[in-house]
């Protein structure tokens, strides 16, 4: 069996957040899958797709408060600037975190481990929204 779904992600501030359930919630495709994989993608350049620790809050701020660190804003060797200071360091960012996660499927649902979570990392000051595509294959 193989689906493919685009769905569209509420537009959030710059930072790391939680998309599990949303996602989840928008695939009621996924319960029929015995076996088999997740792939999803984000379709944009200046934000990207992780999975880490989904329990405590603090991590995504270290996240965020790291990557700002590692790749400030207002450099002077940026050339790519138009769309205001916090365009290049998101394309940096993304590229960096990528643009897609693979979660296997089991039993209807995401196998992922007790404290593992998909975040939508959030590049942008002023972003709008953001739209992944799914896509599920396997066995029912």
């Amino acid at each position: 069996m193989w689906f493919q779904k685009e769905i569209r992600l509420p537009a959030v501030k710059r930072g790391f957040h939680l998309i599990t359930d949303l996602l989840v919630a928008q695939l009621p495709e996924l319960e029929s899958i015995n076996v088999g994989l997740a792939h999803i993608f984000i379709k944009h350049t200046s934000a990207s797709l992780a999975i880490n620790e989904d329990a405590d809050p603090t991590v995504r701020q270290d996240f965020e408060s790291h990557f700002n660190h590692m790749v400030p804003e207002n450099q002077p060797y940026y050339r790519h600037t138009l769309e205001g200071s916090d365009d290049m360091p998101a394309h940096l960012k993304a590229a960096l975190l990528g643009a897609s996660v693979t979660i296997p499927i089991a039993n209807g649902e995401l196998n992922m481990g007790t404290w593992q979570g998909i975040y939508l990392c959030e590049h942008r000051g002023h972003a709008s929204k953001r739209t992944v595509v799914v896509t599920l294959q396997g066995e029912e």
